[in-house]
């Protein structure tokens, strides 16, 4: 063992730190005139027609982001894009809410029955709503207290906090699970 103090992750450039530096692009990203996301990268290359895929949308929804080219190919990946210069972060944002559709249930109204296949009434972010729940394993739970609820059609419908939903909810929600 040495008496030599070591650094904290803080101290240390790239370490995952507080004191991190902000996220750079290698290449630049905007707009053409059909509203398509363009990537040029480092070399002058431009691709049109890119996607922002995020790697961990839920638990790290700030973390980890790609930028995929038409073919499919990654072009760039960015650790920390939640901290790039705003328009960069703008547009990337645009681009992952136009791709990425998850109303975020507020109040669970109404249970058509306990057993499955059920017609759920909720509030989300977005408005009222019903769907169908096929089956109890259409209920995902997730770190942190929060659920997906995948509908018939596919749609996933998120709870931030099972906690923080009002009783009512609570009740009928633990009857379902």
């Amino acid at each position: 063992m040495s008496d030599v103090a070591q650094p904290s992750p803080a101290e240390v450039p790239g370490a995952g730190g507080p004191h991190r530096a902000p996220a750079v692009l290698q290449g630049t990203i905007d707009r053409d005139p059909h509203g398509r996301l363009v990537y040029t990268d480092g070399q002058g290359m431009v691709h049109t027609g890119v996607q922002a895929v995020r790697a961990f949308p839920i638990e790290a929804p700030l973390e980890g982001l790609s930028l995929v080219g038409a073919d499919g190919h990654e072009l760039e990946w960015i650790d920390r894009w939640g901290s790039l210069p705003a328009p960069a972060r703008s547009l990337i944002e645009s681009e992952l809410a136009q791709r990425e559709f998850m109303p975020t249930i507020q109040r669970l109204v109404e249970v058509s029955t306990f057993s499955t296949p059920s017609t759920w009434t909720v509030d989300t972010d977005r408005g009222r709503t019903q769907f169908i729940l096929k089956g109890e394993e259409d209920i995902r739970r997730l770190q942190g207290g929060g659920l997906l609820v995948t509908d018939n059609h596919g749609l996933v419908f998120r709870v931030m906090d099972l906690k923080a939903m009002d009783r009512a909810t609570r009740k009928l929600l633990d009857r379902c699970l």
